[in-house]
């Protein structure tokens, strides 16, 4: 890129390029294609950090959120918006009743921990697992 040769390893080695390689290829090949110089590149990159970005109207989101998952380019999204608190909010009030109603995003949940979501059951409390380690260690003194 920019005639700079890049090693296949990182600073101080054990980290190979392999990782982050077709996100590398997806910067040379968008830098030559839109024939991008180093800045413009950079600056591109800044704001989504590398990643798809969308702006457009509440539906528009949606729309392509939607067009994403039935055509299973993505089973799932991270939010990241540059202002977190105002630009979150907007999402969630604008973007997600949108997606509840076309059945995209869930509205009820059957626990209240993310471990119950999954099916899994609740971690024992730190004093469960401290009665229970010292019940281990007294019954092994006993034997």
């Amino acid at each position: 890129m920019g005639g700079l040769y890049f090693s296949r390893r990182w600073f101080c080695g054990g980290i190979t390029a392999e990782a982050s390689k077709s996100r590398a290829i997806g910067y040379v090949e968008a830098t030559l294609r839109d024939g991008l110089t180093l800045r413009q590149l950079l600056k591109r990159l800044a704001g989504a950090r590398g990643h798809f970005a969308i702006a457009g109207t509440p539906e528009q989101v949606a729309d392509t959120i939607e067009d994403w998952f039935n055509t299973g380019a993505a089973d799932g999204f991270n939010v990241m918006p540059p202002i977190i608190t105002q630009q979150l909010e907007l999402f969630a009030n604008e973007v997600v009743p949108i997606l509840r109603k076309r059945g995209l995003f869930r509205g009820d949940y059957s626990g209240s921990s993310l471990r119950s979501h999954f099916g899994l059951q609740p971690l024992p409390s730190t004093r469960d697992a401290q009665r229970a380690a010292a019940n281990l260690h007294s019954t092994a003194e006993v034997d």
